[in-house]
């Protein structure tokens, strides 16, 4: 018998997600169906920023900037567990560089920048300042000279002759947060359920049918289907009856680094920076280690992707652009990883295509049920999106929206103290409940946010056994994540609720010591 619901989501990337929760909190009956993990594809492989996209600005994109600036500085406040404060450096080599090429593709022409030059870098955050003042958190930007960046960062090449300074959010963990956007809603609504690792065998006249990683098959009908599969919507389509050809994709690919001294020459700092060909590249710190980032190629099937030699071999002399006496060997290497980035179709040069987002409405065939594709957007515009998205959906079953998502706190960004001293008193107090050092309570704090308390309660002062293969981990918390959290497998621990796979800790013994802990819980539950 097939169940009923208002609207069902396929797909649980970001747009996924943050549309089942703007659904959810209208009180509608939502279900959202995955293939994989929650936030697996291309959100997963994201260059980890929540920014405005200061590029955007050279082709005219203003209405894309405002919206991602106002929803980065909201998501500072509702997801300050995850989201910080990033300066960042945009280094210039000359005054007047660039300024024929911004006019050029300001008016929609096809032209190359390869120096964005001291008086466009200025102009550019002047207006990056203006579009971002709702809800500024952050401080303004400024610009220096060659002397005053030397003083800053010495490790600069020579040929650098100023920066533009401005800041943008940093996201630490981004699948986790996808998560939690999940979890909030089911825990609001009981009428809203996600379902991972399920496979997706069609449509009856407008009934789905899907297989369940038992085995068993389910079905449900809905009056509202929302296509959220990212570079995958066409074939998700082609599951449903639906012929498209909706989506381009491009393959962004990012290099995680183990080298004390470039990590040393950043010194906190994320460096924005053109090269030859045109492109704009970011190096920052992340987790102890730099993040490097990233290609823009064009990708017809989002299965294949993966960071090839060649990426990886630019993505090397990128840096090598502008901290030429700091060489990143492939030796330092220690995660590559890439996504494609599910843009609209459109013919030319991939880099080219907009960022912003869209939805494409077809039809079930035979069936009057609409199917709203989300085409496009990226994480810092999620909500935004979902909140388009599922304004579509109420005005389709005739209903008024009846909460903002607007300000919402996120789960572990609920009542999450900003300021450093009452977050040192929130970690004192977890740690004495949980029998644990308020050093580690931090590290709980900064990983689950508020959530954090729920596993120290769980810890009834007993205190922690650490991982022997990763003994910044413990025991007690893997098996809690498992037992929480909509674990599905070994990889959704080692890549999405944890940082162990993209600070290069996908190891034999890892494996090893997680299986174990999740092979004695699946023995205890079946007992």
């Amino acid at each position: 018998m097939a169940e009923d619901f208002d609207v069902i989501i396929l797909g649980a990337g970001i747009n996924g997600c943050g549309t089942f929760r703007d659904l959810a909190l209208q009180g509608l009956r939502v279900l959202m169906l995955e293939r994989g993990d929650f936030c697996q594809g291309a959100s997963a492989a994201s260059s980890r920023l929540m920014h405005g996209g200061l590029k955007y600005l050279e082709t005219g994109e203003f209405r894309l900037v405002r919206e991602s600036l106002t929803e980065r500085n909201m998501l500072l406040a509702t997801a300050p567990h995850y989201v910080q404060p990033l300066e960042c450096i945009v280094p210039v080599r000359s005054t007047w560089g660039g300024i024929a090429g911004s006019v050029l593709r300001f008016f929609g022409v096809k032209a190359r920048l390869n120096d964005r030059g001291f008086l466009i870098t200025a102009l550019g955050l002047r207006l990056y300042d203006l579009y971002g003042r709702a809800l500024r958190s952050m401080p303004a930007s400024r610009m220096l000279r060659r002397r005053a960046l030397r003083r800053l960062m010495p490790g600069l090449a020579p040929g650098i002759s100023g920066a533009g300074v401005y800041h943008e959010g940093q996201i630490t963990h981004a699948e986790r947060l996808g998560l939690e956007l999940v979890l909030d809603a089911e825990a609001a609504n009981p009428g809203a359920r996600a379902e991972t690792h399920v496979e997706l065998l069609g449509v009856e006249g407008d009934v789905l049918r899907w297989r369940r990683p038992s085995g068993g098959v389910a079905e449900a009908r809905a009056r509202v289907i929302v296509n959220a599969g990212g570079a995958w919507i066409d074939a998700v389509n082609a599951r449903l009856g639906i012929e498209s050809r909706v989506m381009g994709g491009s393959r962004g690919s990012h290099l995680i680094v183990e080298n004390p001294e470039l990590l040393q020459a950043l010194d906190g700092r994320m460096v924005y920076f053109g090269t030859p060909d045109g492109r704009v590249n970011l190096l920052y710190p992340f987790q102890g280690k730099v993040l490097v980032g990233s290609t823009d190629l064009a990708q017809d099937d989002p299965d294949q992707a993966q960071c090839s030699a060649e990426e990886e071999d630019y993505l090397r002399a990128a840096v090598a652009e502008v901290f030429p006496g700091i060489p990143v060997t492939p030796g330092q290497i220690l995660h590559r990883f890439c996504g494609v980035r599910p843009l609209p179709r459109a013919g030319g040069d991939v880099g080219a295509v907009t960022r912003d987002h869209s939805i494409v409405t077809l039809a079930l065939p035979g069936a009057s049920v609409p199917v709203h594709c989300l085409v496009g957007g990226k994480w810092t515009t999620f909500r935004a999106f979902a909140e388009l998205a599922a304004e579509r959906v109420l005005a389709d079953l005739g209903r008024e929206r009846t909460v903002s998502t607007a300000g919402l706190a996120i789960g572990g960004g609920r009542d999450f103290p900003r300021d450093p001293v009452a977050r040192r008193a929130l970690a004192e107090a977890l740690a004495r409940r949980g029998g644990i050092t308020p050093g580690r309570a931090g590290v709980l704090l900064a990983r689950y946010g508020t959530r954090a308390g729920i596993y120290v309660e769980a810890l009834a002062g007993q205190g922690e056994t650490m991982l022997a293969s990763a003994p910044d981990y413990a025991r007690e918390e893997i098996r809690h994540i498992a037992a929480t959290e909509r674990v599905g497998g070994l990889e959704d621990i080692l890549y999405r609720r944890t940082l162990l796979a993209l600070t290069g800790r996908d190891r034999p013994e890892v494996r090893a010591e997680l299986s174990a802990l999740l092979e004695a819980r699946a023995l205890r539950e079946s007992a």
